[in-house]
């Protein structure tokens, strides 16, 4: 080995593959694991894997180190602009650069789509939600600027969580 972090190897980002969509709920069952002792947030951890119809919709891209998927990102175009509907990493996965290669990931389909933003609703508090998606350039989106379709999708999220834990974010590409 010639220096650098072994936890850190390479991410691959590439498009899922139908069979995979089982592997790809287990990710997102066992990433919601972090919500469990978080204030208000309990709900997540036991909800149900995400629905595998949802995987038919949009674009689902996996994250892969070692051959081994470790994360995946779903994407869908709303009101015109790209919609990350969820982004997940295993838990032993987490901090290696992963979340951060699957966003780089969304921002570059949404230029190749000629998207000019990204959006998403996550929650507002644990580190690795609102506050990490602000790190990396994203801001409120100004209710103004929410169109029909995400305010759908809000609307959606709004009878099984509780909306004053949830922000709605975006970030406009140049």
């Amino acid at each position: 080995m010639t220096g650098g972090d072994p936890s850190r190897s390479a991410v691959a980002i590439r498009p899922a593959l139908p069979a995979e969509v089982d592997r790809l709920r287990r990710i997102d069952k066992a990433a919601r694991t972090r919500y469990r002792g978080q204030p208000g947030l309990a709900g997540a951890v036991d909800a149900p894997a995400i629905a595998a119809e949802r995987f038919q919709t949009g674009w689902t891209f996996v994250a892969e180190r070692e051959a081994q998927p470790t994360g995946f990102m779903l994407l869908q175009a709303v009101d015109g602009l790209l919609y990350l509907a969820n982004i997940s990493v295993a838990p032993d996965a987490s901090g290696r650069g992963i979340g951060r290669a699957l966003l780089t990931a969304a921002e570059d389909h949404a230029h190749k789509l000629g998207l000019p933003a990204v959006t998403l609703t996550t929650f507002r508090s644990p580190p690795w939600n609102g506050p990490w998606f602000r790190r990396f350039g994203y801001e409120t989106m100004p209710e103004a600027r929410i169109g029909d379709g995400l305010r759908s999708i809000r609307s959606r999220q709004a009878a099984v969580v509780d909306m004053a834990t949830r922000e709605t974010l975006w970030k406009r590409l140049g």
